[in-house]
């Protein structure tokens, strides 16, 4: 690769040449040095077959790639993307320098158009394997938070990979757009891997999975009494959630199912923190909701106080029956 004549030549030295081509019309004669020599392309492609590992030194450095020279006369460029395993967008020269002795291996060569094509990270272990070999489907990591975009969370892991968490797969109760608020960065956080792709170099994670999905297995059931703990009064409502700290369900509590009294369904009798008896009185996995009712417990009491202790046909009072099943749970709770 000759940038100027003066790299070879000088002012009256003595030459042989080969003439290339005369032209009587303009008068001049072509002539070539290099053709005195033999073409180092001539059997190329049996020099440097296709997968075979070389070393060589980095002669040009270009927004695309670099160019490797394998002997004199042969050079071959090593695509910005056959650079690295894991450094994507980045210049060239952030990774190489003119002048530095590299080993590539053979990706392609055409001998006709002269050129061959390398690859750089192709000589070097591919760290993605080495992460599937190491964390199987399943396994749980540990990184730093290197990002946080409108697609989720980037997690730097061992060997420069970065995996995602989607914003799906963030929390199983909150939007991931409200989940995402948490998360700041360079904090370290853990993740289970969901999905590896080699060929696609993706590592798909989620942090939601790591304490489990409250709404599978027999978790809640329908008529099953829980304690809920108020998280915000609404207009129409209550919210509340329930179930493992580490991974709690909600529930919206309308105001119709506060009481069975409608006297007392008003949203201002309680407070955020408050903590309340209710029913299940409903599980939608396809929608992930459980429906939640104060209202449906008292009545559940109620039917039960009645069928123990008589009902009021017997010249009890509803508030005497209510008020023995109440007096003989609070004794059973001492």
């Amino acid at each position: 690769r000759v940038s100027h004549p003066s790299q070879v030549l000088a002012v009256g030295d003595t030459v042989k040449v080969q003439i290339v081509k005369i032209n009587p019309d303009t008068q001049r004669i072509s002539l070539g040095m290099k053709q005195l020599q033999a073409d180092p392309w001539d059997g190329v492609e049996a020099k440097y077959p296709v997968g075979a590992k070389m070393s060589g030194r980095i002669t040009n450095i270009t927004d695309y790639g670099a160019f490797v020279e394998l002997e004199a006369g042969v050079e071959g460029l090593v695509h910005v993307s056959e650079m690295s395993w894991t450094k994507k967008n980045v210049h060239p020269g952030k990774i190489v320098s003119t002048s530095q002795e590299v080993d590539v291996v053979v990706l392609d060569v055409d001998a006709s158009k002269r050129r061959i094509s390398l690859g750089l990270k192709q000589a070097q272990d591919n760290p993605w394997d080495a992460f599937v070999a190491a964390n199987p489907i399943g396994a749980t990591v540990e990184g730093e938070v290197k990002n946080a975009t409108e697609f989720g969370l980037f997690i730097g892991l061992d060997n420069d990979i970065d995996g995602m968490v989607h914003l799906s797969d963030l929390d199983w109760n909150v939007s991931g757009e409200e989940a995402i608020q948490r998360y700041r960065k360079g904090e370290t956080v853990k993740a289970k891997v969901l999905d590896v792709d080699v060929e696609k170099e993706r590592v798909s994670l989620g942090i939601k999975q790591l304490g489990g999905d409250p709404m599978e297995g027999d978790t809640f059931k329908k008529g099953q009494q829980i304690t809920v703990t108020v998280t915000s009064i609404e207009t129409g409502g209550i919210e509340v959630k329930f179930g493992e700290d580490d991974a709690p369900a909600t529930a919206f509590v309308r105001k119709s199912d506060l009481s069975r009294d409608r006297a007392e369904q008003r949203t201002e009798r309680y407070s955020v923190g408050d903590r309340v008896d209710a029913m299940v009185t409903g599980i939608d996995k396809a929608t992930r909701r459980v429906s939640v009712s104060i209202k449906a417990l008292e009545m559940k009491d109620e039917a039960s106080a009645i069928e123990q202790f008589g009902s009021s046909d017997s010249g009890a009072s509803l508030g005497d029956i209510l008020g023995a099943a109440m007096r003989e749970k609070a004794a059973s709770k001492d």
